[in-house]
């Protein structure tokens, strides 16, 4: 989300380290741009020269780190095999550090119009894009109709572990994904078009 010149690699790691770091302490409501530039010693001027403002810089910093924990792109051959694959990389990514602040995230979505619209643009548009594109394989395949629901599996998936991990406290183990893939998300797909 850079509008300045390209910043230094290193510099950039500090500035978005330092915004997951403050974001994990006290959450996106009392983040403050000028502490951020404190923890990477950095001025507030170089901030707001690659982003317009605190949801940019939050974003990117979480995509940043979930880059690094997540592939975003799987294709194992068979849409079993992705669904399985993805859906093993959405329980590992939201069991762990991110996961905390992500559920942060969608609670701050809910008060702030600007985070809500920064996190539709830079987040879900791109993971939507990738399921798309599972999903074009899967039908190309032929194992999924050519009318499939696209929204079926970002919608349902991401809901459905959520509400395991955050509110229910519940550890998913493989044979819960298994059922979730097998029993839930394909039926779901193929006759939910």
């Amino acid at each position: 989300m850079e509008a300045g010149p390209k910043l230094d690699p290193e510099r950039e790691q500090a500035i978005l380290g330092a915004t997951l770091d403050l974001l994990a302490e006290h959450g996106y409501e009392a983040l403050r741009l000028d502490a951020v530039a404190s923890r990477a010693k950095a001025s507030k001027a170089t901030l707001y020269r690659h982003w317009p403002g605190k949801a940019e810089l939050v974003v990117d910093a979480v995509r940043c780190y979930e880059q690094a924990d997540l592939t975003d792109e799987v294709d194992t051959g068979s849409l079993r095999g992705d669904v399985l694959a993805t859906l093993t990389a959405m329980r590992d990514l939201m069991s762990g550090e991110l996961g905390q602040l992500m559920a942060g995230l969608v609670a701050a979505v809910q008060k702030d119009p600007e985070l809500a619209r920064v996190v539709r643009a830079s987040m879900l548009e791109d993971k939507q894009e990738v399921t798309r594109r599972m999903l074009d394989r899967a039908i190309a395949r032929g194992e999924l109709p050519a009318d499939t629901d696209p929204t079926v599996f970002p919608e349902v998936a991401p809901a459905v572990m959520f509400m395991r991990i955050f509110l229910n406290a519940e550890h998913i183990d493989e044979a819960f994904l298994v059922h979730l893939t097998d029993d839930i998300l394909i039926p779901l797909m193929v006759r939910g078009h």
